[in-house]
């Protein structure tokens, strides 16, 4: 099967592929490197183009190496071309040994050669140092990575799109919510509708396996969508989002059916809604990802629930659903303008439910602007 080019969908602001390679090499001495071998198929699309399921990208200071099978001999060739890298970038066709060789020579006058640690296994780097005897293989951590952070302005409206498309369809189902309380709506129903509305409203996939959790399973943070039959007054977390072009929108919202909700909930909502609010407020360039998450924890741990907001803040997003920079009390990252993070407090009580909201944002000089723009008027 052959995909058309990721910088010619129309109406979009095309992918700035071309000066990724450049951005890469300028990074290759900070990483102790001659060359990189990239392995991860993210980073491969991201720096060639290439959306193909199997592939490995080689990199040196002047040069850079394409390889894959005959499955995507003609898919390669345009999709290289249509990124505008089709003369800085190589192409080798051929079986797993063909292309190893091919990588060996291409490399061969690299003495330190970079592999990206995160990605590959004990054994992937035991074939390689197999291959490339001789040469000093390096670990690499986040070289590309680093550079995706960054959105440019296609990026961000392939990302848009996806959002938009997700908005959509949580509009188009949730009446179904409204009827549940006499409709027997379980939550894998609910979760399957929704998935359905968005590949017919252009999605290519989700982004992730979509989370339906209502009632006591609304609790946990990463339940999966069951046959519970969802009630009056439970809350229902709906975390999901699609994949546009290969990039990622992610949106949680969390509703009460039939109405408003009470007792200790409803001022879960309020909490939670209140951290959330402030946190998005606190996203701006040169604010620390950390301070982002301090807002939203500091909300939340006031009113007595610190130790039932059990993940962190955020995480950017792009071609992968999490991506840099970590938006948590590890977090490091400075956030700049063009960076994309997600904002989702959450409290969690076992027993009673659980409230998230989360937006996708992406980082100006002077605040940030939202991706996601679904309500999150709590009735349903």
């Amino acid at each position: 099967m052959t995909t058309s080019g990721p910088t010619t969908l129309g109406g979009l602001a095309p992918l700035e592929v071309a000066t990724r390679l450049g951005s890469l090499r300028a990074r290759l001495g900070e990483g102790g490197v001659d060359a990189l071998i990239v392995t991860t198929l993210p980073n491969v699309r991201y720096l060639s183009g290439f959306t193909g399921s199997a592939g490995v990208l080689a990199v040196t200071d002047g040069a850079a190496l394409l390889t894959t099978d005959g499955r995507y001999r003609t898919q390669a060739a345009e999709q290289l071309e249509a990124a505008g890298v089709a003369d800085a970038v190589a192409i080798e066709i051929g079986g797993a040994q063909a292309q190893r060789d091919a990588v060996k020579k291409f490399v061969a006058a690299a003495g330190r050669v970079g592999l990206e640690a995160d990605s590959v296994t004990w054994e992937a780097s035991r074939r390689w140092a197999e291959l490339l005897e001789g040469t000093e293989l390096v670990p690499t951590t986040g070289m590309v990575e680093a550079l995706r952070e960054v959105k440019d302005p296609g990026e961000i409206a392939r990302m848009r799109r996806a959002a938009a498309i997700a908005d959509a369809a949580l509009g188009e189902v949730l009446p179904m919510l409204v009827g549940a309380p006499d409709a027997s709506l379980t939550e894998e129903e609910f979760a399957l509708a929704l998935d359905t509305a968005m590949r017919r409203l252009g999605a290519e996939d989700r982004a992730f396996d979509t989370i339906v959790a209502s009632g006591p399973n609304s609790a946990k943070p990463h339940h999966q969508p069951t046959s519970r039959v969802m009630r009056r007054g439970d809350p229902v977390v709906v975390d999901f989002g699609a994949i546009f072009s290969g990039y990622r929108s992610d949106m949680t919202r969390t509703f009460c059916i039939g109405g408003e909700p009470t007792g200790e909930l409803a001022r879960v909502f309020e909490v939670v809604g209140a951290a959330q609010a402030q946190g998005v407020a606190a996203v701006r360039a040169g604010v620390g990802a950390k301070d982002v998450d301090d807002v939203c924890r500091q909300v939340i741990s006031e009113a007595g629930w610190g130790e039932r907001f059990e993940h962190g803040t955020g995480h950017g997003v792009g071609l992968d659903i999490h991506e840099a920079p970590t938006v948590s009390p590890l977090g490091t990252a400075i956030l700049t303008p063009g960076v994309v993070v997600t904002v989702e407090p959450g409290v969690y009580l076992p027993g009673v439910g659980g409230v998230r909201i989360e937006d996708t944002l992406v980082v100006t000089v002077d605040g940030s602007f939202p991706l996601t723009t679904f309500t999150k008027d709590v009735a349903a």
